[in-house]
């Protein structure tokens, strides 16, 4: 099935759990109804400082991809970039010495490659994060609450936990979900624990078998997590979840009709954070299971989504 026809498919679906769904009391955030950063609330001093003790080898690796016009992305998401030269047609020159300078110029979504998911992302029964309507925040201009230039920045000690492997595969294929219990048994055989404020990461094997050598393919499905698995890192108060799959939920999703409904789980119920395709493939061939995550993202205001390079330091 072809890029664009999944991605149709999957919008049908969207609105098909969208119109079904039951209503449902909505809950104040535990961090207070006026929040808006959800789990960012657990970065503390505390944390940080014990996240810097996991730099041992002062090593450092950028989770977040290259990213270009031909990076395939969920439609009609894409990326346009221009180098001008302003004002030196002709041979103009704009100082008193021979100097010349090159700009740039970018027409994108912010929903593209390494990023990071807001909490106005995605919503349920026309509500967001914190009670918080659709018809309050949802402005064409940016949104009024929710936006990520709120996000102070996510420092604390990141995980990453190695699916492939756990599966006994070097790249798990699209539609192959792994549960709570999967993750449960996958942190014990490689000694991890999951502590509340955790930034926890997947590896599939996904992108680093798919992107290059497929990316239609890459982006017409993914491995993921189950709808029991987001649910069980909420229990475990994470501060945010992410893997190296463009959008951290199986796909084809585990029950027909509810596709991203782990983004629900995750950014609507619980306010944690979803970080998408994170290049963990040099994390685990360096045999590292945790280190110290360090995200500022730029800081527009009012946007849903982020494009994002956050830095793993061991």
């Amino acid at each position: 099935m072809t890029l664009w026809k999944t991605a149709a498919a999957t919008a049908v679906s969207l609105a098909l759990f969208a119109g079904t769904a039951l209503a449902e009391d909505c809950k104040p955030s535990k961090w207070g109804a006026d929040d808006e950063i959800g789990s960012a609330n657990l970065v503390t001093p505390e944390r940080t400082l014990a996240a810097s003790k996991l730099v041992k080898q002062g090593k450092s690796v950028p989770l977040g991809i290259v990213i270009d016009s031909k990076t395939p992305a969920f439609p009609p998401r894409g990326l346009s970039l221009q180098v001008v030269q302003p004002n030196q047609q002709g041979g103009q020159k704009l100082f008193a010495f021979d100097g010349n300078y090159n700009d740039d110029l970018m027409q994108l979504w912010l929903g593209i490659g390494s990023q990071i998911d807001g909490l106005g992302h995605l919503g349920e029964n026309g509500l967001y994060y914190n009670c918080l309507s659709e018809k309050e925040i949802s402005q064409i201009t940016g949104l009024t609450k929710l936006g990520t230039h709120n996000i102070p920045p996510l420092v604390g000690r990141g995980v990453v936990l190695d699916m492939a492997k756990h599966f006994g595969v070097e790249s798990l294929e699209a539609g192959k979900y792994f549960t709570a219990a999967d993750i449960q048994e996958a942190a014990k055989a490689q000694g991890i624990e999951i502590r509340e404020g955790d930034v926890v990461l997947f590896y599939t094997g996904w992108t680093d078998a798919k992107l290059a050598s497929d990316p239609v393919a890459w982006a017409s499905g993914e491995p993921g997590t189950s709808e029991d698995a987001a649910e069980w890192l909420a229990a475990q108060n994470v501060m945010a979840v992410g893997s190296d799959t463009w959008g951290l939920d199986v796909i084809p999703p585990e029950k027909e009709g509810r596709p991203f409904y782990g983004h629900v789980t995750l950014l609507k119920k619980n306010g944690i954070y979803i970080l998408e395709t994170m290049n963990t493939g040099p994390l685990v061939r360096e045999g590292v299971t945790e280190f110290m995550f360090v995200l500022g993202q730029a800081r527009v205001r009012g946007t849903v989504q982020m494009i994002i390079n956050p830095v793993a330091l061991y």
